[in-house]
C-alpha cells in the first residue's frame, strides 16, 4: 500500500460550462486515522449531476469552494479502523471526495454487505436505485394501468424508474436525447414509448405518446422538458421532482415553465420535491425489494464504468453532456 494519496481538486469554480480544466490532480500524504476515525480506500467513485449543482451554492450540503478536494460519494474499503464496529476489509459508502484515501468519523460511514458485482452497491443498491424506488413509489404513487413518463430516462435513476413502473403494471414513456438511446430504452429496458427531446416539438411528441395524459411524471431535468410534461399531465397527476440537470451547467434558461399556476390548479396536480435521505428509515425493505427484482431478472442494471481516478473530471463533463447510459462511476483501483 502506497503512502501517497492522489486527489482531484476543484481548482476554480466554473462560471460557464464545466470543463476538465477546472480540476487538477495532486498528490498528498496518505492520512492517518485518530481515535474514533477510519481510514478507507476508495474503490468506485459515484458521478452524479448533483456534483455540478454543488458548485453553484449550498443545496442539501455545503457549497464547494475552489482549492478543496472535489466532493463525491464512493464505495470504499476499510484499511485501518480506530472504532470497534468496523474492521479492515469492510465495505462502506462514504462521502470520501475524489481521492484514493480518506479519513472519516465512523458515524459518517454506512457499512454495506459485500455483494457481487461490487459496482451494484453504488448503482441499483446505492443512491441511484433508492432514489428511483422512493421517488416513484412514495412521491409518484403510481397505480396499475397509469402512464408514467420519465426524463433523463437513460440515466442512472431514470433507467430504473421506468423499469420499476413497468413492474408495477404501468405504461412507461421514456424521454431521452437521441435515437440510439430511445431505441435502447424501448428495446433492452422495455419502455412502451420513447420521446427524443432533441428531435423537435417535445410537447406534441408527448401528446402522441400519452393520448390520455401523463399520470406520473418523474422529473430529472426541469426546464423545457418539465414544461412540456406539465401541459400533458392528466387530472390529479403527480410529479416527483428529483433534479434539474438542464439548469446545472452553463447559463440558466431564459425562462422557467410557463402557465404553471393555472395548470396546477385546473388539473389538480401535485408536485413533490424530495431527496433520498428523506426515506432512510425505509432503506432496508427497499433494498430487499430491489434485490428481489434484480435476482429475478425483472430489473436490468446498466452501468457505465470508467477506469482511473485521473479520468474523473472528463467523466463528469461527459455525464453532464449525456454520454452515459445507466450509472456512471469511476473505478479507482
Amino acid at each position: 500500500m502506497t503512502d501517497a494519496n492522489r486527489q482531484i481538486v476543484l481548482a476554480e469554480i466554473p462560471q460557464g460550462k464545466l470543463a476538465s480544466s477546472h480540476f487538477r490532480l495532486q498528490r498528498a500524504d496518505r492520512p492517518v486515522p485518530a481515535e474514533g476515525e477510519v481510514l478507507v480506500r476508495t474503490l468506485y467513485i459515484s458521478l452524479d449531476a448533483a456534483n455540478r449543482a454543488w458548485m453553484q451554492g449550498a443545496t442539501y450540503r455545503s457549497a464547494l469552494s475552489a482549492g478543496q478536494v472535489m466532493a463525491g460519494g464512493a464505495l470504499a474499503e476499510v484499511v485501518e479502523s480506530r472504532v470497534p464496529e468496523l474492521a479492515p476489509g469492510d465495505l462502506v459508502f462514504a462521502d470520501t471526495g475524489w481521492q484514493e484515501y480518506a479519513v472519516l468519523r465512523a458515524k459518517r460511514l454506512a457499512k454495506l454487505a459485500r455483494r457481487e458485482p461490487l459496482s451494484h452497491l453504488l448503482s441499483v443498491y446505492g443512491i441511484a436505485g433508492l432514489t428511483a424506488y422512493f421517488g416513484l413509489i412514495k412521491c409518484g404513487r403510481p397505480k396499475h394501468g397509469e402512464t408514467v413518463a420519465v426524463s433523463a430516462a437513460a440515466g442512472s435513476v431514470g433507467s430504473l424508474v421506468g423499469q420499476i413502473a413497468r413492474i408495477m403494471g404501468c405504461r412507461t414513456v421514456a424521454i431521452a436525447g437521441g435515437g440510439a438511446k430511445c431505441a435502447l430504452l424501448t428495446g433492452e429496458l422495455g419502455f412502451d414509448e420513447a420521446v427524443d427531446y432533441k428531435a423537435g416539438d417535445t410537447r406534441r411528441a408527448l401528446r402522441a405518446a400519452c393520448p390520455n395524459g401523463i399520470d406520473v411524471y418523474f422529473d430529472n431535468v426541469g426546464g423545457d422538458v418539465l414544461e412540456a410534461c406539465l401541459f400533458n399531465m392528466a387530472e390529479h397527476g403527480r410529479i416527483a421532482c428529483c433534479g434539474a440537470v438542464s439548469q446545472y451547467d452553463g447559463a440558466p434558461p431564459a425562462h422557467g415553465p410557463r402557465g404553471v399556476p393555472g395548470l396546477i390548479v385546473t388539473r389538480r396536480l401535485t408536485l413533490t420535491g424530495f431527496v433520498v435521505m428523506d426515506f432512510d428509515a425505509e432503506r432496508e425493505p427497499a433494498l430487499a425489494q430491489l434485490r428481489s427484482w434484480v435476482d429475478s431478472g425483472a430489473l436490468k442494471v446498466r452501468e457505465d464504468i470508467i477506469e482511473g481516478i485521473e479520468n474523473l473530471p472528463a467523466a463528469l463533463v461527459g455525464l453532464l453532456a449525456g454520454e452515459n447510459v445507466g450509472k456512471r462511476m469511476v473505478k479507482v483501483v
